[in-house]
């Protein structure tokens, strides 16, 4: 029960801290599950993230559901998914009429220009971050250049960018093997 608990706790402080949707999110979960509670490794959380990004939904509510499970099944799944909603659908329904009546407020309109720079900051974090993890050689180097050329300049769609990339790392990483094994044979 006390896991639970914690990991509801975690993902609420996540949930209710962080401004700019799912991508602002990552960083703290990272920090928070890898760095602070070591729940799981830092290899692990690109994986949790990859998948996060594979299946529909925000990206942040399926990595925390994803982590709960892994640390305590169907029950962590539910808890830490509650616990990354649970803050945006309360400030939502407490803050809605407030920010209809302000929309239009200077000071509100410059606050928001400030919270989107730090959220870009945040998500470009995110990224560094992960690809100290994700690129390890100069094959990944290549999969993550090409597939960044493809998403923006061809519109790519994130799941093609997927299967292309998982396609792409079966090719190499076993031509290199292939070549590797030839090598030895000799």
């Amino acid at each position: 029960m006390k896991i639970l608990w914690e990991l509801f706790i975690t993902f609420f402080k996540i949930g209710a801290f962080t401004f700019g949707g799912g991508y602002a999110m990552l960083p703290l979960i990272q920090q928070e599950v890898c760095d602070n509670k070591h729940w799981i490794k830092e290899e692990e959380i690109v994986d949790v993230i990859a998948l996060s990004q594979s299946v529909p939904g925000a990206i942040a509510v399926n990595a925390s559901t994803f982590i709960g499970y892994k640390i305590s099944g169907i029950k962590g799944a539910l808890v830490a998914t509650l616990g990354t909603v649970l803050p945006s659908f309360l400030i939502i329904l407490s803050l809605a009429g407030l920010l209809l009546k302000f929309a239009g407020n200077e000071i509100v309109e410059k606050a928001f220009s400030g919270i989107r720079a730090m959220v870009m900051a945040l998500i470009l974090a995110a990224v560094f971050k992960m690809g100290k993890s994700s690129i390890k050689d100069y094959r990944t180097l290549t999969i993550a250049v090409i597939s960044f050329v493809f998403l923006l300049l061809f519109d790519l769609h994130p799941i093609v960018a997927i299967i292309f990339g998982g396609l792409a790392g079966v090719i190499i990483y076993n031509k290199f093997i292939l070549l590797k094994d030839k090598e030895g044979c000799n």
